[in-house]
């Protein structure tokens, strides 16, 4: 039930499920209306606010690897299910199916996994270790949810990204059957049935002959969750011998265990489970002495981390690369001199390229007609190659030259060359310096010959003397970073070693373009996303705050303080936390739109986790928001309109839910009177105004309210027909069928407030 196309998979079933149900299409793919007359709202009805307040029965494990362990010891069958948050029959298997008591026990005789790349909480633990449940499937945290998939599409997909779909392994991993674009859920269910039917039943797990102690050996999720609550409840002396059980059984990976101590408030056992950690065998521990490596503790303790990281570096890519990360944020770069550079920059003001593209065109020319007239020089000759490169890099300069985009690129090329053949000749005649090597690296990297560029960058860097304020400083610094951060991704991909000394470089030659009058946001943001993932969480927290310090209206670090936010404090902390902003003297007058935004994804996760008070609340701040922003400035009236319809079709979204059919419709009018064209923009959970109002529709027309059903036609009559069709991820061909919001983006993606893409 995507738009991938089914095109010449062929399904393997081994048993007498019948084929014919499991290959029809889907009632969206087939028409507006299924082969028994009813619409695909009405075959597959939504979930209700009720329903999402009910517990997920289904129980499911928390990692492919644990199910396996499970699945061998117990003889039970995994059971694969990939969900799709938006999707309409995902929609209704995660909040009314796996919420049904009946649904649940069929799917008992199984070692359950689940997968959906959809964050639904903004976090997976929370200030003291514990964990944050995903709110639409129970058991698992979200980042577990997230991180099987990948596992799974390698393993089992075959190239094909489809929701709802269920899979079932046999114990040596083999495919028993794999259903998806099933028709209806009967089909589904028959084939999970059918596959557990003549199987001998698998013995029974006796958990209450052990004691919890003897269960912290176990992967299973039930024993898990006992653990870690006797834990949590427990005395001093339980949580010793849970812990001292926890370091004895190292291939059970209790790392969830190890977390509540080293979060915790009792600092004796926090430091024994650092100590565990030191200790450690398994790759699993890794991200968890990645997290402990943030906090303040003893050089020792740090060091004994730090070199955990270098003994699982043996076996575990994550751990080597880890370590050399602590290793190379603790030197000084020899190439970039970072305190220098900051002396420097002191007082320096930001400022822009000072001359315009006819002056910089008449200054080529006048340096061009003097080399004719006389000598070459060294000098002359690479004043004549930086105004080339100059000239080159104003993004004017190929639209004065050329009439298409082909004529434009072909001149552009030309004029790249003609600065490195001037660079090359004053390097003949006898030029040396950052000067010309600065030339010939930035021509080199518009030529597309990535290892000149790197390697004069690198030459031009270290010879670059400190206060340089010129763009060609600025760009050969910026250049020389990425280099070696290419170079740093390439090993790590490689699974290769790599000298500490690369990050040093990275981090002196980003820091000093922070503070550079020329850098930007974009570098800021570049750096911080690199530092993130190597795991170097603090400095790149740093890096956030200073760059938003320098450039407070930046949508991509404003993009990446919520995630932050969220990641740290959870969504209760995400609006206060912008108050806190606007109240400050010093605020931005475009912060009430950030703050507006904001307010949005505050709303989005709350729905998620089924608080839909909360929710409305933060729509109602946001739309508030988004109205002082028009007001403040002109410039942003479409964008804050386009959000406020957004606002309220999710507003409108909750009263349907709710049953308050009246409230829905009112706010879905509204929406599409404020901004037609973002009818079918899809918001943070995968769902548009559109959506909804057809959602509504057919419950008004269950309810036999004509009136309202007949305004509603014609508000949806009126848009644009384009707004009406299926969003991509459910439209046969894959098109998409809207265009991008203003913003030109949204949060979303592993870490963000969204997750898969439309296409998928």
């Amino acid at each position: 039930m995507t738009c991938n196309s089914l095109g010449t998979r062929v399904l393997r079933f081994a048993l007498s499920t019948s084929l014919l149900a499991v290959l029809a299409l889907t009632p969206r793919a087939q028409g507006a209306r299924t082969t028994d007359g009813l619409s695909r709202e009405e075959m597959w009805t939504a979930p209700t606010a009720e329903d999402w307040k009910k517990p997920c029965l289904v129980t499911w494990q928390r990692s492919f690897e644990d199910a396996g362990v499970l699945s061998l010891e117990t003889g039970k069958p995994i059971l694969v299910c990939v969900n799709m948050d938006g999707e309409i029959a995902s929609e209704h298997y995660a909040g009314i199916r796996y919420r049904q008591p009946e649904v649940a026990r069929l799917y008992e005789p199984y070692v359950t996994v689940i997968a959906s790349v959809y964050r639904h909480t903004p976090r997976d633990y929370d200030e003291q270790g514990r964990r944050v449940l995903c709110p639409r499937f129970g058991s698992v945290t979200c980042g577990e949810h997230i991180a099987i998939e990948p596992i799974l599409y390698e393993k089992y997909f075959e190239g094909e990204r489809v929701a709802p779909r269920h899979i079932m392994l046999e114990l040596d991993g083999a495919e028993t059957y794999d259903v998806y674009y099933a028709f209806d859920t009967a089909s589904v269910f028959d084939s999970i049935k059918a596959g557990i039917a003549n199987r001998p039943a698998p013995p029974p797990i006796v958990r209450g002959e052990r004691t919890i102690a003897q269960r912290v050996d176990s992967r299973d999720v039930e024993d898990r969750e006992a653990v870690e609550t006797a834990y949590m409840e427990g005395d001093d002396e339980l949580r010793r011998e849970l812990l001292e059980a926890a370091l004895a059984s190292p291939n059970t990976s209790q790392v969830d265990l190890l977390r509540l101590a080293i979060f915790g408030l009792d600092v004796e056992l926090s430091q024994l489970a650092r100590q565990g950690l030191a200790r450690a065998t398994s790759a699993d521990a890794v991200g968890l002495i990645a997290e402990a490596l943030r906090v303040p503790m003893a050089g020792g303790e740090r060091d004994a981390l730090i070199g955990a990281l270098e003994r699982l570096g043996e076996t575990s890519p994550q751990a080597r690369t880890l370590a050399v990360v602590h290793h190379g944020l603790a030197r000084k770069s020899e190439d970039v001199d970072v305190d220098d550079w900051a002396k420097a920059l002191e007082n320096a003001k930001v400022t822009e390229l000072t001359l315009g593209w006819d002056e910089l065109e008449a200054k080529l020319e006048n340096q061009y007609e003097a080399t004719q007239s006389r000598v070459e020089t060294a000098s002359s000759q690479l004043e004549l190659a930086e105004s080339s490169l100059a000239l080159a890099v104003d993004p004017q300069t190929a639209s004065q030259l050329g009439g298409d985009s082909k004529t434009q690129s072909k001149y552009a090329r030309l004029m790249f060359e003609d600065a490195q053949l001037a660079a090359m000749q004053a390097e003949e005649l006898g030029a040396t310096g950052w000067r010309v090597d600065a030339v010939l690296a930035l021509s080199a990297y518009y030529l597309d010959d990535l290892e000149q560029a790197v390697r004069h960058a690198e030459w031009a860097a270290a010879a670059l003397p400190p206060g340089e304020q010129g763009w060609n400083a600025m760009a050969v610094l910026a250049l020389f970073a990425q280099g070696r951060q290419y170079a740093i991704e390439k090993a790590v991909r490689e699974k290769a070693d790599w000298p500490p000394e690369w990050l040093t470089d990275v981090n002196a030659a980003y820091d000093v373009l922070a503070k550079h009058p020329l850098g930007t946001d974009h570098q800021v943001a570049m750096h911080q996303d690199f530092l993130r993932r190597l795991g170097a969480g603090a400095k790149a927290d740093r890096v956030l705050d200073e760059g938003l310090a320098r450039f407070p209206d930046s949508w991509a670090l404003h993009q990446r303080m919520r995630g932050r936010i969220l990641g740290e404090k959870g969504v209760a902390g995400l609006e206060p936390a912008y108050e806190a902003m606007l109240a400050r003297e010093s605020a931005s007058p475009r912060l009430e739109w950030f703050a507006g935004y904001t307010s949005i994804i505050a709303a989005e996760f709350h729905r998620r986790a089924n608080d839909n008070d909360a929710a409305a609340a933060s729509y109602d701040r946001a739309i508030a928001h988004y109205d002082r922003a028009i007001a403040s400035y002109e410039d942003c009236r479409d964008s804050s309109n386009h959000y406020v319809a957004v606002a309220l079709a999710g507003r409108g979204r909750i009263a349907l839910e709710g049953g308050d059919l009246d409230a829905a419709l009112a706010d879905l009018l509204a929406s599409f009177e404020r901004r037609p064209n973002s009818a079918n923009t899809l918001d943070g959970l995968n769902l548009s105004a559109v959506d909804t109002a057809k959602m509504l529709r057919a419950r008004l027309t269950r309810a036999e309210r004509t009136e309202q059903v007949a305004s509603l036609q014609v508000a949806l009559d009126a848009l644009d027909p384009a707004m009406l069709e299926l969003p991509a991820f459910e439209n046969p061909s894959g098109r998409p069928s809207f265009d991008r919001p203003p913003d030109g983006g949204r949060d979303r993606g592993r870490n963000g407030g969204g997750g898969q893409g439309r296409g998928r």
